[in-house]
C-alpha cells in the first residue's frame, strides 16, 4: 500500500484493513491529493479514506470510472451510481484506512458547502417521493413497443416485397425501433429496472445484444465515464473526438501548438459528412467489436452475433446477402443520424474542457442543458430532454424526471446555477453553432499565437 510521509504529526495508514476497533488514522486534504497515481489511488467518501489501488481492477464499473474520483470527496458519486447502498458498502468496508480531520472539510478544494448540502437534502426529497421506485408497467410497454415495430417492418416488406416503397417504410420503422433500443438499454445499463444487478445484466445484454448488435460492457464502460466527469478531456469519452473535431478548451490549445490535422474552420460543414451518418455504422461498429475481441466479452460476442443471424435469416430470403446487407447499412445510417442529433444536443453546445474539480451537483449542471418537453419530444429521444435530471439522478427512473424538474429548478433558482431549456430545433442548431465558434477560436489562436 502507498504510504505518505507524516504530515502535521498525522500517523501513516496501515497495511491492510483497520483491525476491528482499532482507531482510525486521520487524514488531511493534503496528503490525500498524493494519492492520484496508477497504481496509488485513494477516495474519500462520507468523510471517510478509502485505498481503492489493488481493488480499483475488480470495480463493476470499471478501473477508469472509480479512478476519475481519486483524491476527491466521491460522496454524491458515489450515492448517484449505487441503489443498494448498503450492499455496496460491504465492499468498501475492507478498503477502509481512516479518516478526514474533523477540522477539514467534507469537500474537496474551494466548493460551496451549503450548495453540496441542498443538493443532498434536495436527492433526499426525491426519496422522500418515492421517485427513485420503477413503474415496471412503463419499462415493459416501452420493450413491447420495441418488438411490434420489428415485427411491423418484417411484416411489410413480407406482405408487399422488396419494393423500394416497402423497403424505405421498413427501414425508417427499423431505425425507429434501434433508436429506441438505445434508449431502453440505457435505462437498464443504470441498474435500476431490477432489484438484482445480474438481472439488469441479463435484460441489458438482451436489449444491446440480441435487438442491437453491440456490447452492453461497451457501452456501460464508456457511459460511466460519462456520467461521472461530463466534457471532461481524457475522462469522458465522448469529447475525445479530437483529432477529427475540436471542442472546448482543446481548440485554443491546437491554435497555440500550430496543429492543423483538418481545417477546423470548416468542421461545422463537414460535421454533415462523417459526423450523423457514419458514427454507428462506422465508429461504433469497430469500437464496439474491438472492444468485445480485446477485453474478451464472450457472451456479449454471442449475442451480437445472434442479433445478425436473425436480421440476415429474416430479409435475406427477400433481398438476398448484398441487398441484405444495403437494406442493414440504410437503417445504421437512419439511426446514427438519431443518435448524434439527440445525444448531442444536451452537451457539445455546453462548457468543454479539463478537470475543475467542482462538486456533483455543479459539474453535471454546467456540462448539461434541456430540451422543452411534450409528448412527442419525450418519446423520440428516450426522456432524454430531461438531460439535466437524469444526470444528477442517473439511476432514477425517466418517468420521474418531469416530477423532480420543479424540485431541480428552485434548487438551481436558489444557487444561481443556470437551468437552461431550448426548443427542440434551437437545440439541434446549437451544435452546429458550437462547433462553428469551436473551429473560429481555433483559427484565431493558430493565426494569432
Amino acid at each position: 500500500m502507498g504510504g505518505v510521509g507524516k504530515l502535521g504529526g498525522r500517523p501513516e495508514p496501515r497495511e491492510g484493513p483497520t483491525p476491528l476497533g482499532a482507531p482510525l488514522p486521520i487524514f488531511r486534504w493534503e496528503q490525500i491529493r498524493q494519492h492520484d497515481l496508477p497504481d496509488d489511488k485513494w477516495l474519500v467518501i462520507e468523510r471517510r479514506v478509502y485505498d481503492i489501488s489493488r481493488w480499483a481492477q475488480r470495480h463493476p464499473g470499471g478501473s477508469r470510472l472509480i479512478g476519475h474520483h481519486c483524491a476527491e470527496d466521491a460522496t454524491d458519486a458515489f450515492h448517484a451510481f449505487h441503489q443498494d447502498l448498503r450492499y455496496v458498502r460491504k465492499f468498501l468496508k475492507p478498503l477502509l484506512i481512516g479518516e478526514l480531520a474533523p477540522e477539514e472539510p467534507s469537500q474537496y478544494g474551494a466548493q460551496n458547502v451549503q450548495l453540496i448540502e441542498d443538493f443532498r437534502a434536495l436527492r433526499q426529497a426525491a426519496e422522500d417521493m418515492k421517485l427513485f421506485q420503477v413503474d415496471h408497467t412503463f419499462f415493459g410497454l416501452l420493450l413491447g413497443h420495441i418488438l411490434a415495430m420489428e415485427l411491423l417492418a418484417w411484416l411489410i416488406v413480407y406482405l408487399s416485397g422488396p419494393g423500394w416503397v416497402s423497403s424505405i417504410l421498413a427501414a425508417l420503422i427499423l431505425a425507429l425501433s434501434q433508436a429506441q433500443c438505445w434508449c431502453l438499454q440505457h435505462d437498464i445499463g443504470h441498474t435500476f429496472i431490477f432489484t438484482k444487478s445480474r438481472w439488469n445484466h441479463v435484460a441489458q445484454q438482451f436489449v444491446m445484444g440480441q435487438l442491437k448488435g453491440f456490447s452492453a460492457h461497451w457501452w456501460n464502460f464508456r457511459h460511466f465515464q460519462h456520467h461521472a466527469k461530463p466534457n471532461i478531456f481524457h475522462k469522458d469519452p465522448d469529447v475525445g473526438v479530437a483529432p477529427v473535431f475540436l471542442l472546448g478548451e482543446s481548440c485554443v490549445e491546437y491554435g497555440k501548438k500550430k496543429i492543423r490535422y483538418l481545417p477546423y474552420n470548416c468542421q461545422h460543414l463537414y460535421f454533415f459528412l462523417i459526423g450523423p451518418p457514419l458514427l454507428a455504422l462506422v465508429n461504433f461498429e469497430l469500437e464496439n467489436l474491438a472492444h468485445m475481441l480485446l477485453r474478451m466479452q464472450w457472451m456479449d460476442l454471442l449475442w451480437a452475433a445472434s442479433f445478425y443471424s436473425r436480421f440476415f435469416l429474416s430479409y435475406a430470403p427477400f433481398y438476398g446477402a448484398t441487398g441484405t446487407l444495403f437494406f442493414f447499412v440504410a437503417i445504421r445510417v437512419l439511426e446514427s443520424h438519431w443518435f448524434v442529433w439527440i445525444t448531442q444536443m444536451n452537451h457539445i453546445p455546453k462548457e468543454i474542457g479539463y478537470e475543475k474539480h467542482r462538486d456533483w451537483a455543479s459539474s453535471q449542471l454546467i456540462t448539461t442543458c434541456n430540451v422543452k418537453p411534450s409528448f412527442l419530444v419525450d418519446w423520440f429521444s428516450g426522456h432524454l430532454c430531461y438531460q439535466i435530471e437524469h444526470h444528477l439522478f442517473p439511476t432514477m427512473p425517466r418517468h420521474s424526471y418531469p416530477r423532480v424538474a420543479p424540485l431541480v429548478k428552485a434548487f438551481c433558482s436558489k444557487h444561481g446555477l443556470q437551468y437552461e431549456v431550448k426548443p427542440f430545433l434551437t437545440a439541434m442548431a446549437d451544435i452546429v453553432r458550437s462547433l462553428k465558434k469551436s473551429g473560429d477560436v481555433w483559427l484565431d489562436a493558430y493565426l494569432h499565437q
